[in-house]
């Protein structure tokens, strides 16, 4: 098949979005399948094809607001059009819900072409950290209206996919997320880096992975560190990860260890030099920086819903507490940081129930689903 994805985030921009359809277009170009990418223009970009080999068709680009660095698609329907008019694709996928996702979705449905898009971003969470809450309502029923025109709506969890059913989206499917567990393991601790944290000897790194943005619930992972450190004061927390709310946390933490953005090895080593895994977010449509710590060998500490709610069935993993209890997460965060053995235990079920979680399986699977509507757009 010929498959043309389009998608408002491409590495080497850190999100999960990024990294998960990356892992999809590796996928398919490994099995086989020619792939064409569609994005937006970034500043630096040249005239040549991406260095990961990919055929790209760039539109234009403006940068996002109080999202230093990221930049979102144009409408660009009618370049589409043309494109796929003289390159068409058998299926295309859209992983984002942007103006060019919405020229893709248009455009597709004007030439025929299957197109199904991913549900990654609740948005209309997203928009109530920013302070339009009152826009909520409207935004998830635009959201609604735009993954309605496709032929399907990709989820990464039997959870959302029921929450959107009863929702009135149509055409759900679930495609299981992947973790690599070849590149997160155990056995990339370094105690050179730990050192460089300020660990010294069973020291214990506290841990935090992701976009620093106000929809992560920061507050909260800093407030469980600090009711960690009270009691073990040796305790470093170190934060992976960029974004908007880094200088506030920052300047009211000067204490602690920010890492910054890290990418491939670099990050793994990062993940499994810690020792406890802090996961306070409410607004993830699933969190895959959740399967990268447990694959890393962490306890994990996260709420009930997404990744957490999916993949760490053996209560053994860390601690899935219920949504939005703010207490209940500090008090599972003090538990693990007091126990190190059960605390290792947990480390050693969190890497154990993700092994299974192969990036070749969901390749077969994302392939196997655009083939069928390949076959249902023809039949």
């Amino acid at each position: 098949m010929r498959v043309a994805i389009v998608t408002e985030t491409w590495p080497p921009e850190i999100n999960g979005v990024a990294l998960t359809v990356h892992s999809l277009a590796l996928g398919l170009r490994g099995l086989g399948h020619a792939v064409d990418l569609v994005r937006p223009h970034q500043p630096g970009d040249g005239e040549m094809d991406s260095p990961d080999g990919f055929a790209e068709f760039l539109v234009r680009s403006a940068s996002l607001p109080r999202y230093p660095g990221l930049r979102f698609g144009l409408p660009a329907q009618a370049r589409l059009t043309r494109h796929w008019q003289a390159n068409r694709p058998d299926a295309i996928y859209v992983a984002t819900e942007g103006p060019l996702g919405h020229s893709a979705v248009a455009a597709a449905r004007r030439l025929d072409i299957p197109a199904c898009t991913g549900f990654h971003t609740r948005f209309d969470d997203f928009i109530s950290h920013y302070g339009f809450a009152w826009l909520s309502p409207l935004v998830f029923a635009g959201m609604r209206r735009f993954h309605n025109r496709a032929a399907a709506t990709l989820v990464p969890t039997r959870e959302l996919a029921g929450f959107l059913r009863a929702r009135k989206f149509a055409h759900v499917r679930v495609l299981s997320r992947a973790v690599d567990t070849t590149l997160f393991r155990p056995q990339r601790r370094d105690a050179a880096l730990r050192g460089q944290w300020g660990i010294r000897g069973d020291g214990m790194a506290v841990l935090h992975g992701g976009p620093l943005a106000p929809e992560k619930n920061l507050d909260l992972a800093v407030r469980a560190f600090r009711a960690i450190q009270l009691r073990h004061a040796d305790a470093r927390f170190v934060v992976v990860g960029d974004g908007p709310e880094r200088a506030r946390l920052a300047q009211e933490n000067p204490d602690f260890c920010f890492a910054g953005m890290r990418r491939g090895e670099d990050l793994a080593r990062h993940f499994a030099s810690g020792d406890l895994f802090l996961f306070p977010s409410t607004s993830e449509t699933f969190g895959n920086v959740t399967l990268e710590a447990m694959a890393s060998g962490l306890a994990v500490v996260a709420f009930d819903y997404g990744a957490a709610r999916e993949h760490m069935d053996d209560p053994g993993c860390g601690a899935c507490v219920p949504v939005a209890d703010a207490d209940a997460f500090v008090d599972a965060a003090l538990a693990l940081a007091d126990d190190p053995v059960r605390r290792a235990d947990s480390g050693r079920r969190a890497r154990s129930a993700v092994t299974s979680l192969s990036p070749d399986t969901v390749s077969c699977s994302f392939a196997s689903l655009l083939a069928s509507l390949r076959m249902e757009s023809a039949a």
